[in-house]
């Protein structure tokens, strides 16, 4: 009996070995090393969020920091940002005025560029541009301190790294991101009239008055709001990614690659939510 076992056990464990060399096994590890990387990083970054707002009522950061992460977020993402969404919306006018003008459906040209602008593309460019260049920023500069020490140092001094750093960037993209946006988003209709006027001889005054019809107050608070929600979580995400840093220069480069990712699947998901719940 007892040698019985042993035999049926030894197979067993060539079962096994043979098991885990196949590709099969390695796919499936695979998966779930990233599902539970996933499940980590959420997990960190609710953790971080909970642990900002419980530091607010402390008031644990200065107004001259938050200012000048809010120059960041707002001066020098602005350049590239109305880059982009200005020529997203001259190709849309391009490609929308001259066919609707032939169907005799010019009158409705900057309306349709208007809420596609001001709906959309103004938000998800602008978070964009903002995730490339500050984002990126962010999460590199957090895990630089983290590498070298810098983060340990702050705990010996008794402060808490989450208020002394994440505080006044996660308050300066909320506050700048809508400021941003809407700058944004009268650039890129207004770029929208010149493309429209250039490919099809829209008018003007045509133009602006179907803008001025096609747009309503819902529209807009809806803009805000996403662009209120896109900034908090780019700098949550961007700052947590950071924060999780380690092994020197490479943790440096995986910590900056996983914030950029995060944050554009992020404002992707939060995009689609606000589509559904607020236009449906």
């Amino acid at each position: 009996m007892y040698f019985s076992r042993l035999i049926c056990y030894n197979k067993l464990q060539k079962m096994r070995v043979y098991y885990k060399a196949t590709y099969t096994y390695k796919i499936f590890r695979m998966f779930m090393q990233e599902f539970e990387n996933f499940i980590h990083t959420l997990g960190l970054i609710l953790g971080f969020g909970i642990e900002f707002f419980k530091g607010l009522k402390n008031r644990p950061t200065t107004i001259r920091e938050t200012m000048v992460q809010a120059a960041r977020f707002g001066i020098s993402s602005l350049p590239i940002t109305l880059s982009i969404v200005g020529m997203t919306t001259i190709i849309v006018a391009m490609q929308v005025a001259g066919e609707m003008v032939k169907q005799g459906a010019g009158n409705y040209v900057g309306m349709l560029v208007a809420i596609l602008t001001v709906r959309e593309e103004s938000v998800i460019m602008a978070g964009f541009a903002i995730i490339s260049m500050i984002g990126s920023s962010l999460a590199s500069e957090i895990a630089t301190m983290k590498v070298t020490e810098q983060i340990d140092a702050i705990r010996v001094l008794k402060v808490n790294p989450i208020h002394y750093l994440f505080t006044p960037r996660i308050i300066a993209g909320t506050i700048m991101m809508p400021l941003v946006v809407i700058v944004a988003s009268l650039f890129g209709i207004i770029c929208g009239a010149f493309a429209a006027h250039m490919v099809s001889g829209l008018t003007f005054k045509a133009y602006f008055d179907s803008v001025w019809f096609g747009l309503n107050m819902h529209d807009l608070r809806v803009c805000i709001m996403k662009a209120i929600s896109f900034g908090f979580t780019i700098a949550l995400i961007s700052c947590s990614c950071g924060m999780e840093a380690r092994d020197g220069a490479k943790g440096v480069g995986t910590a900056t690659t996983k914030a950029v990712v995060w944050s554009f699947v992020a404002i992707v998901i939060l995009d689609m939510i606000f589509a559904a719940t607020c236009f449906y």
